[in-house]
């Protein structure tokens, strides 16, 4: 999973820089009606870090494991993103991401197989979700850079 952690911190390390440059009002700024702006996609991409680090460090004790989804927009309105400073949502989708890498580099092979059902989500095997992970990453942070 080396190249998982590897594409992980890659991205970090390619945007943090670029989302630092961006006022807390450019992170702010509407998207329209209904869609989450930069602070809160970003949001939702710590959330994703949080549950998904624990996705993957459960899933080497527990075969198959068994996890509720997450209401994500709940998520959102619950650590209020949208009122956060964009300097410390930068340093901590950062900090998670990092962590997050560290523990994927770190699955034994014999355990990449484990299934894993999420939510109401057709379980899959534990480095899918690991793989999914990058995708659903590089997918928002096309959505943050686009504006």
């Amino acid at each position: 999973m080396l190249d998982v952690a590897e594409a992980i911190r890659a991205e970090v390390d390619r945007v943090s820089a670029a989302f630092r440059t961006w006022t807390d009002a450019d992170a702010s700024t509407s998207r329209g009606a209904g869609k989450w702006n930069r602070k809160e996609i970003l949001g939702h991409l710590i959330d994703s870090a949080a549950n998904n680090h624990q996705r993957f460090v459960r899933a080497q004790s527990s075969d198959p494991l068994v996890l509720p989804g997450y209401d994500q927009v709940a998520w959102i309105e619950a650590n209020a993103y949208r009122s956060r400073a964009w300097s410390e949502l930068i340093e901590l989708w950062a900090a998670l991401n990092r962590h997050l890498a560290a523990a994927v580099e770190r699955v034994p092979a014999g355990k990449l197989g484990t299934v894993c059902a999420i939510g109401d989500q057709e379980p899959q095997p534990l480095e899918w979700w690991i793989r999914d992970y990058v995708r659903h990453l590089k997918h928002h942070i096309e959505q943050i850079e686009r504006g």
